[in-house]
């Protein structure tokens, strides 16, 4: 009976709808028939809400809903008289019952609904909103898939959580921590959430290394088994995304683990500061849970409104109180818009739900809003700024500019340390104050006050440790058949040797922690193991690290983390070589064939140069000039030896052979010393110069077995893979160069140098490294990408070799009885060219450049006087005629004559000029005594 009264009942209402739709159908034809008549506006307007009650969100969002409410009906210029009506439903944390309460708000014929605060049921919900155009405006559902495309008519009021999880990422990548534990409530809030931080990880080069997943109500028992398996994992930053009402549960427990003491971090998401706000005042034991919690909060701006708005509050106000407000604001605002743009609100039956009317259920009941679309909309379109900041919407229908306050739980509440926004990252500023400068996410810009740990520290904790309970670590050691000096297997504890397994233990003594391990060999001990594969395996995580002698390479780089290199490497070519040949012209290689060719044109320049300068003082330059030609080259070339028996005279002479007698000094020095040198040293020669003359021989190459050396030959240098020959050991090594690519053997063999530092000492130096090191690289300890291990023993690498303790380790295994010298000498390389000497040639240039423009500049002075002055014709100079033998005087100027005084000794000049200026002192005496005369004969 009491089935068929409920049927008759939800048939009454189905005949009620119907007929209130068909009268209200009639009635918009009426009004649509009279386009002269503006539609009028309802006197109320129905506006659905759906959260849960009895929740940290839901006892604040509910009064924050009502006292919207009746600002907006108060404020009489929004919605002009039309009175905005919130119908309540509680979802009570259920997502059967969440739908069932959201069809319920749709029979109420609601324009808009807002809600539900869970994640879980705006996904189920949304589905009712796009099929019956109900735009759905929820201030808590922060899952960030839920996404326009999928849900057109679901718009979200609040921030996602796909930022939130980028700040969390920002916050540890600021922190320099690479691995963390997530523990997440296992939901669509969660899960989803937890996603998005794993990928904005992977943007920093960070991972989540484990997901420790809640169960949605889990007990007490639960939780502590979850968090006894996280404690076991290496990492110790734990990042928390769980549900407010619930969420205090794992840190109750973890402070029973003692998970909250020194060398653990924590970080929560904003679901503690909503559970923290919605307790004020928090007690003292709750507090004691949370020293040194970080904890991430939604940012409002500070404002009059919002003071006022708390004030209403006794206790239970969080930032989703604020969001509520302003989501009932931003409907009654589109509203007001809608109305005005002469917009009715009618509804119409769906004609997929009345296909279900035979069903008890009656879905034929729910109605479609026809303008919904135009009010979703207007709602997209809206610019203002309410309680949480500027509401305005992107293309993908996320609030602009999201924001969030970074917390640190210490003393007797939070305290902020610095905020997080899309536009600036890690700021201590506002970040209002930072929308008027451009964007700025970059490393060095990222910025927080001091956070106050867990066991009240203040250095970041490292992050991660080797849990006492947990699995050792798996080191990859290759198990090598050459060069055992470096890396072997041993009989003894721990199963290995050589130079890179001490290397390696000691950069672990020097860690601050214990690090327990295993050595397992890599390779069947028959022929030394490919390297590229040994990387792989650590790539793979069959093993957590590889020691040994692993070259750092680009590419494996890219899929490894490598140490500090502890020894320096490279690529180098040895071949055989053979004493050179001596040469009856050995006294001839000290110089370059420039440097020979200048010196001696500076020999005949510097005679030349003092010759001109000596020819008019010294008489051991003047003479027939057969003879002045003789001393010129005798002169010039007999300075080379200092026995030169022309004594210069001249001021500007002896200038210029005391300048060249120092270059001729060193010039003889350096000649000497190279001389020396060359017929001393002994000379060894190679057919093989170097990698380049290697390339273009076409001859095979050798290459030891496993080492990346051959990959670079064929790949970076384009050798033929024909020519590249396998070589096991050190015997086949010495073997092949021995035989010579004619008998079988190889033309040179290309390896890295430590490895030819010991086949040069074994071979007794019969062979030599040519050319340059033509690759710089060095070797390290391959560890898993990310590993913070690989951090920790680079420190300890470089600590070891600041101590000398790397050079230790290295005279240990690597003290060899005698050396050789690793390069051959080159004759070429031992020229002295032109270069080392210009600087000198230069000096001595310009010192006779000066010399000569004194020298002439006086010689042109001394033939301006010889001139015969203007004002005695009858009288000219015929003295510089007869000294030099000629039968005309000096009468007129001429190059000629010029000539003749440049010949003409000094003495001779000099005696010539103080003859011509006696004369003119006597014509002026002349002169002035018979002007005398004759003004004493006038009467």
């Amino acid at each position: 009976m009491m089935i068929r009264g409920v049927s008759i009942a939800l048939l009454c209402v189905f005949v009620l709808l119907v007929v209130t739709q068909e009268c209200t159908g009639k009635n918009v034809l009426s009004r649509n028939s009279s386009s002269s008549l503006l539609p009028q506006r309802p006197s109320s307007v129905n506006v659905g809400a759906l959260f849960t009650y009895d929740s940290f969100i839901g006892r604040a969002a509910k009064p924050a809903f009502k006292a919207a409410m009746d600002d907006v009906n108060a404020d009489q210029t929004i919605l002009n008289g039309t009175k905005l009506n919130i119908v309540f439903q509680d979802s009570n944390c259920s997502g059967f019952i969440g739908t069932m309460g959201a069809l319920q708000l749709m029979e109420t014929q609601v324009v808009a609904a807002i809600g539900p605060q869970s994640s879980g049921i705006a996904h189920m919900i949304s589905y009712v909103a796009n099929e019956l155009h109900v735009p759905l405006l929820s201030f808590a559902a922060t899952d960030p898939t839920l996404s326009s495309l999928q849900y057109p008519y679901f718009l979200r009021t609040t921030q996602s959580d796909y930022f939130q999880m980028h700040a969390v990422a920002d916050f540890i990548s600021y922190s320099g921590w690479k691995q963390v534990i997530a523990i997440y409530v296992d939901d669509e809030y969660g899960r989803n959430g937890i996603t998005i931080l794993s990928d904005a990880l992977a943007k920093k080069r960070s991972k989540i290394s484990y997901k420790a997943a809640i169960t949605p109500g889990a007990d007490y028992t639960s939780i502590e088994s979850l968090l006894v398996s996280v404690n076991m994992k290496a990492s110790r930053v734990y990042v928390v995304h769980v549900n407010p009402d619930s969420g205090l549960n794992v840190f109750t427990v973890a402070k029973s683990l003692g998970m909250m003491g020194n060398g653990y971090v924590w970080i929560a998401t904003d679901w503690l500061p909503t559970s923290l706000d919605s307790m004020e005042p928090v007690d003292s034991e709750t507090m004691d849970l949370l020293q040194g919690v970080v904890a991430f909060r939604h940012y409002t701006p500070e404002s009059s409104t919002k003071r006022e708005l708390k004030g209403r509050w006794k206790n239970g106000f969080n930032s989703y109180a604020l969001y509520a407000y302003d989501s009932v604001w931003l409907l009654a605002r589109a509203l007001d818009v809608f109305f005005k743009e002469h917009n009715t609100i009618t509804f119409s039956n769906d004609q997929n739900l009345t296909k279900t009317s035979d069903s008890s259920i009656q879905l034929s009941a729910l109605s479609v809003f026809n303008e919904g679309e135009k009010l979703l909309e207007i709602i997209l379109g809206m610019n203002h700024t309410g309680l949480t900041g500027r509401i305005q919407f992107d293309a993908e229908r996320n609030r602009l500019n999201p924001a969030y306050e970074v917390l640190n739980i210490a003393g007797t509440g939070p305290r902020r340390v610095g905020y997080w926004s899309n536009h600036s990252g890690l700021s201590v500023v506002t970040p209002e104050t930072l929308y008027s400068k451009p964007p700025n996410t970059s490393t060095a810009n990222q910025r927080l006050y001091g956070i106050i740990w867990p066991g009240e520290v203040t250095k970041p904790p490292r992050g991660w440790v080797f849990p006492n309970n947990g699995k050792p670590l798996k080191i990859a050691v290759p198990n090598r058949v050459s060069y055992k000096d470096y890396v072997s297997k041993d009989k003894n504890p721990p199963g290995v040797r050589g130079f890179c397994v001490d290397v390696f233990e000691a950069a672990l003594e020097l860690l601050p922690y214990p690090v327990p391990r295993n050595y397992i060999l890599y390779g069947d001990g028959k022929k030394n193991p490919s390297y590229n594969n040994l990387t792989n395996e650590v790539v793979a995580e069959n093993f957590d690290v590889a020691v040994g002698d692993i070259t750092i390479t680009t590419n494996r780089t890219r899929f490894v983390d490598f140490t500090q290199p502890f020894i320096e490497s490279g690529l180098v070519v040895v071949a055989p070589v053979k004493a050179a040949k001596s040469s009856p012209w050995s006294f001839l290689k000290p110089f370059t064939i420039e440097m020979w060719a200048v010196t001696g044109a500076f020999f005949l320049f510097v005679g030349a140069i003092v010759w001109i300068l000596e020819h008019r003082f010294n008489h051991e330059f003047r003479g027939p000039p057969r003879r002045q030609l003789i001393t010129i080259f005798w002169f010039s070339f007999s300075t080379m030896f200092f026995s030169h028996r022309e004594n210069t005279v001249s001021t500007l002479g002896r200038l210029v052979l005391i300048i060249w007698l120092f270059v001729v000094l060193i010039i003889n020095s350096s000649y000497t010393a190279s001389l020396t040198s060359i017929l001393t040293v002994q000379q060894l020669t190679s057919r093989i110069e170097g990698i380049d003359s290697l390339i273009q021989s076409k001859e095979p190459i050798g290459v030891q077995d496993g080492t990346f050396a051959r990959n670079y030959l064929v790949n970076e240098l384009n050798i033929s893979p024909h020519r590249i020959v396998p070589l096991r050991d050190e015997e086949h090594y010495l073997s092949a160069l021995q035989l010579g690519p004619k008998a079988g053997g190889v033309a040179a063999i290309v390896d890295e140098l430590p490895y030819i530092e010991v086949l040069l000492t074994n071979s007794n130096c019969k062979y030599r490294t040519v050319g340059q090191v033509f690759t710089r690289t060095g070797w390290g300890f391959a560890f898993q990408r990310d590993s913070p291990l690989a951090v920790d023993m680079s420190t300890a690498i470089l600590q070891l070799s600041e101590e000398g303790e790397l050079e230790k380790i290295h005279r240990k295994w690597l003290n060899y009885k005698h050396e050789c010298s690793m390069q051959i000498s080159n004759g070429e390389n031992s020229e002295l060219s032109l270069k080392s000497f210009w600087g000198l040639f230069l000096i001595c240039g310009v010192t006779c450049f000066v010399a000569l423009t004194i020298f002439f500049w006086r010689v042109f002075w001394q033939y301006q006087r010889l001139l015969p002055d203007s004002g005695d014709e009858e009288e000219r100079v015929c003295e510089v005629t007869e000294a030099s033998g000629s039968g005309r005087g000096l009468r007129t100027p001429s190059f000629k004559e010029l000539i003749k005084v440049v010949d003409t000794k000094e003495a001779e000049i000099k005696e010539m000029l103080k003859q011509k200026s006696s004369k003119k002192l006597k014509s002026s005496q002349s002169g002035a005594g018979s002007s005398h005369s004759q003004r004493s004969d006038i009467p």
